[in-house]
């Protein structure tokens, strides 16, 4: 009788090594999420810092004439009436 109680809980003892390891929700797939979750809240830092320029972006815009002067000119290449607009360009 206690060679058939051990051996039915090596069995039992198995099988739940067998889920730990391979089964659903086991220690790979535990690492693999882990993994996840880091790369997911890198992902959202990044998402967060460009969110706080782009806020200081707005705020700056708000505030005053010379940014959205500043902000046309670069990116629009607009010139005021009355400027004469040079362009350097580098020797190769």
């Amino acid at each position: 009788m206690g060679k058939i109680v051990t051996g039915l809980l090596f069995i039992l003892l198995l099988a739940l090594q067998y889920r730990l390891w391979f089964g659903k929700h086991s220690i790979p797939d535990y690492l693999n999420m882990e993994q996840e979750l880091a790369a997911q809240l890198q992902h959202n830092q990044n998402l967060r810092q460009r969110n706080s320029l782009l806020i200081a972006d707005i705020q700056d815009l708000k505030m005053g004439l010379e940014s959205i002067e500043e902000r046309a000119r670069n990116e629009l290449g607009l010139i005021k009436p009355g400027e004469t607009f040079y362009r350097i360009l580098p020797t190769e």
